[in-house]
């Protein structure tokens, strides 16, 4: 255990509950608690050992805790929304698989999809509108260098502003 998983697991737990706040009872709200610390958990462990995420550079490990968290609490949601959760809300859908609406389940998915689809767009266009103006990468020499170097600054500086101060050796 340390700071940062349990500053991942409360952000895990936060964005799988949102999608369900309110339409599903307590003791749903417990079970996506505990899949959400599970879940993302798996996959950064797990998944995120593969080839592919070793080229990605996700060091906060967003992916796993917004997007595994993100669809995992929106499927948890089509399963487990009452029927009295959405009337609380006004909403004319009769709940979840839970209350035998397993169509909810498969909008949550179409849903999740769409969302993931339009991200991949809208960053794409987004990234290419940005290369445009200014590069996307450093350099490999300014890679080197290191990034604290380029800018000035050192990350997580525990005196003064964070500006870089020469130590004996460098």
């Amino acid at each position: 255990p340390a700071v940062i998983g349990a500053v991942q697991g409360m952000i895990t737990g936060l964005v799988a509950i949102t999608p369900a706040a309110g339409v599903v009872d307590g003791w749903g709200a417990i079970a996506i608690g505990i899949a959400s610390g599970i879940i993302p958990w798996l996959s950064m462990n797990m998944l995120g050992k593969t080839a592919l995420f070793r080229k990605v550079d996700d060091t906060l490990g967003v992916f796993h805790t917004h997007a595994v968290a993100g669809v995992l609490g929106g499927i948890m949601t089509g399963l487990l929304a009452t029927k009295e959760g959405c009337a609380a809300f006004g909403l004319s859908n009769p709940g979840g698989a839970i209350d035998g609406n397993w169509h909810q389940v498969w909008l949550q998915i179409i849903g999740a999809a769409f969302i993931i689809a339009l991200n991949i767009v809208v960053t794409y266009i987004l990234l290419k509108l940005i290369s445009l103006v200014v590069p996307l990468r450093m350099s490999e020499e300014e890679l080197m260098i290191g990034d604290d170097a380029i800018h000035g600054e050192e990350a997580y500086a525990f005196y003064g502003d964070g500006e870089r101060r020469p130590v004996t050796g460098d």
